[in-house]
């Protein structure tokens, strides 16, 4: 699997959209992602592994503590992340179920999160555990098998 672009709304500390160009890099396989404490680093592996398979990275997480503090009510937080397999290009969209106060009344209202898998053929499945089960087949690896080959743990040693 290659990287081609990665874009998160409302995710994690990012208030807005980021998107990262994973093209620009080139074709050669191996990336490092590096920087500082608190940079953004687990952020984006969090985001790679919630777009992929419905959860983030580290066992520590869950789905809806990776709604930006930040973001404005009405923004969806949403990961899409477009990747390469055997020449052929998949893009995978997830979005968070969130609580939103309502606009009329009192108290909140869920939105729903869901999930979309767009194949090379355009076609698209969008029911969530039927789109982690067709990346794991596309892929060749599970959740727990990509945190081992993707990335050198984070944090997960306390």
């Amino acid at each position: 699997m290659r990287p081609v672009m990665l874009e998160i709304t409302a995710f994690g500390p990012f208030r807005g959209t980021e998107k990262i160009d994973f093209s620009k890099l080139g074709r050669g396989g191996i990336y490092l992602i590096s920087g500082d404490t608190g940079a953004g680093k687990t952020t984006i592996f969090d985001a790679l592994t919630y777009a992929l398979y419905g959860a983030p990275s580290g066992d520590d997480r869950t789905g809806k503590s990776l709604r930006s503090d930040y973001s404005d009510p009405d923004e969806q937080t949403a990961v899409t992340f477009t990747f390469e397999v055997r020449d052929k290009i998949y893009s995978v969209k997830r979005w968070l179920e969130y609580e939103v106060e309502k606009k009329r009344g009192e108290g909140t209202t869920t939105k729903k999160g869901g999930a979309e898998l767009t194949l090379p053929d355009g076609s698209i499945i969008d029911r969530g555990r039927e789109v982690t089960a067709e990346i794991s087949r596309i892929i060749g690896v599970d959740r727990g098998r990509f945190k081992q080959l993707a990335m050198i743990a984070q944090g997960e040693f306390r």
